[in-house]
């Protein structure tokens, strides 16, 4: 436990002082504790034996344990605040840094509900291991002082209590063992649980549209009947550890009110100190109860700090020794084989050059890598063979802030903030000025969206731009990359999914950004890219052909095919039957 504590304050604190200083406060508090308890023996002994003037002087220093217990508290108190504040900024800006350097691929794998736990949940676990400390270190040194005392009381009732601890000390964590795998267990069905909740919630738009609500809420009540099954037997699994542990606190209390009986009538010790030290006894014994709740807490304490310690271990993209900015904005992708650590790569000895300055549409069939090449130009990830260059520098080459200023991302999924459009806008470039991400919307077409809503300008988008289509979104995305004004734009066409007027704008607001930058553009509608500079047909994890709409068509190939599939689904259309 203090281990951890160290462990804790040398990883995100740095000085350990304010650390020692509470450990102190808290030992004090537990010292002068167990002293008051132990000063308990000649004051009731004397009040027990009928002479309340001599049990009177005990009083004084009983009082002096009590003034120095109450400072040790008061000060641990608010050691263990400030500390807590401590370990808590220090955890979020260390997770934080860590998390802006870690690279866009990681959070693939890892969806917002983990990144929110880890900063929520497991922060808030870990910082309560500072109040633990407390409880920890009273069960152990009040004890230990108690016993002191009765060691000079009496040898005999301090060897009584000396062979009773480890016997209770042995039957909880036997105990415990018995119930840390349906802890565990009932932990990850109530995960899978929560999980099938907020997906059961979330769904409600599909599963009503297509008349599954009984499905989905079979899912949710399967879910629902393990974590209730996975409850049971961690509460049935707990008992042990409750009956057994009290059972054992019992009769070591047995134990020891037998000795002093035994004391008291073979005339060893007078009864009145006897009854005393009995009750000096039951005290020794008494923080052994939370032992157990201590422990499965400091469980709980070391996982979280298991979890936080894996992120901030994950290693982040190298930066370069020697970084150098790229000499221009052309594209070029040279035997790049990639894979997501699977065996089979997804993209295969990739061949691909952008010019810079065009146009240049990337298609394929679904799953053929087209997302993959894009994260690999924004360097999500690294090429696990061959290399990425912008102006013909190697992305391993460039700084990541270079890189940044250099590359703009247009994915189909647009995220908005809570906040209104201009703000949203302005995230592209949180120095532009209000008269530059105006320009930006008029260009994107976005002061049309402004014109509609109640608040114009100023109105909030909602979480996620749920308030706006999705046209509407993707229009604030194309303003984000304008106002940038990065040389190279990264866009994940989505113009399949929308109604003909946010289409039109769209495509309004892709003929703005594409001008003087080098456009890489993710063809979902090949009607779309037929003005294209260069069509790029990613097929196998390869470049199958390159070159203009006219070209490829008269060519033949994987193109020309594509082609006629979709010129054969532009026929399909409802008839009677």
């Amino acid at each position: 436990m203090i281990g951890l504590l160290f462990r804790v304050s040398r990883r995100f604190g740095g000085d350990t002082r304010l650390l020692r200083r509470y450990l102190g406060s808290t030992g004090l508090y537990a010292i002068s504790e167990g002293a008051a308890f132990g000063l308990l023996v000649p004051l009731l002994a004397e009040l027990l034996a009928g002479r309340p003037g001599r049990a009177a002087w005990w009083l004084l220093p009983l009082a002096g344990c009590v003034a120095v217990g109450w400072y040790a508290h008061f000060d641990m108190g608010m050691r263990a605040l400030r500390l807590a504040s401590a370990w808590r900024r220090a955890l979020y800006e260390a997770i934080g840094a860590h998390l802006v350097r870690l690279p866009l691929g990681w959070f693939d794998g890892s969806p917002a509900t983990a990144v929110e736990r880890l900063l929520g949940q497991s922060v808030d676990v870990l910082v309560r291991t500072v109040m633990l400390a407390q409880q920890v270190l009273a069960a152990w040194v009040t004890p230990a002082t108690i016993f002191v005392f009765l060691l000079f009381y009496d040898w005999r009732m301090a060897a009584a209590v000396a062979c009773t601890a480890p016997l209770v000390l042995a039957v909880f964590a036997a105990a415990r063992r018995l119930t840390d795998r349906t802890e565990a267990a009932h932990h990850a069905a109530a995960a899978e649980a929560s999980a099938r909740l907020v997906e059961f919630a979330g769904a409600q738009p599909v599963l009503r549209a297509n008349g599954r609500t009984g499905g989905g809420r079979e899912l949710l009540r399967t879910a629902l009947l393990r974590q209730h099954a996975a409850a049971r037997r961690e509460v049935l699994g707990a008992l042990p550890t409750m009956h057994l542990g009290q059972l054992a606190v019992q009769l070591a209390f047995t134990a020891v009110l037998s000795v002093g009986l035994l004391l008291a009538t073979g005339q060893e010790i007078t009864p009145a100190r006897a009854i005393a030290l009995i009750v000096l006894g039951v005290h020794f014994l008494q923080p052994f109860a939370s032992v157990a709740g201590v422990a499965a807490a400091l469980r709980h304490c070391r996982a979280a700090f298991e979890r936080i310690d894996e992120v901030l271990y994950t290693e982040p993209l190298p930066e370069p020794l020697s970084p150098k900015p790229p000499a221009g904005a052309g594209i070029e992708l040279a035997g790049v084989r990639f894979g997501y650590g699977t065996a089979e790569p997804v993209l295969d000895g990739v061949e691909l050059r952008v010019p810079a300055g065009g146009t240049t549409a990337l298609v394929g069939p679904s799953g053929a890598g087209k997302t993959t090449v894009i994260k690999l130009v924004a360097r999500f990830f690294d090429p696990d063979e061959g290399a990425v260059r912008i102006g013909g520098v190697d992305l391993r080459d460039v700084a990541a802030a270079e890189l940044e200023r250099t590359v703009s991302v247009v994915f189909q999924d647009v995220y908005l903030f809570d906040t209104t459009i201009e703000e949203n806008i302005r995230i592209g470039a949180p120095g532009a000025g209000d008269q530059q991400v105006r320009e930006a919307a008029r260009r994107a077409r976005v002061d049309l969206i402004a014109q509609r809503l109640p608040d114009g300008w100023r109105t909030r988008v909602g979480e996620g731009g749920k308030l706006l289509s999705g046209g509407e979104r993707q229009r604030v995305a194309i303003a984000r990359a304008l106002v940038k004004d990065a040389p190279v734009v990264l866009l994940d066409e989505a113009t399949s999914a929308l109604d003909t007027e946010n289409e039109g704008a769209v495509h309004q607001a892709l003929a703005e950004l594409g001008r003087g930058r080098t456009l890489l553009v993710i063809a979902h509608r090949l009607d779309t890219i037929a003005g294209a500079d260069q069509i790029a047909v990613l097929d196998g994890g390869r470049i199958a052909q390159t070159g203009r709409h006219e070209d490829l068509l008269a060519q033949g190939g994987r193109y020309a095919q594509l082609w006629a599939e979709r010129e054969r689904a532009r026929g399909w259309r409802l008839v009677e039957s």
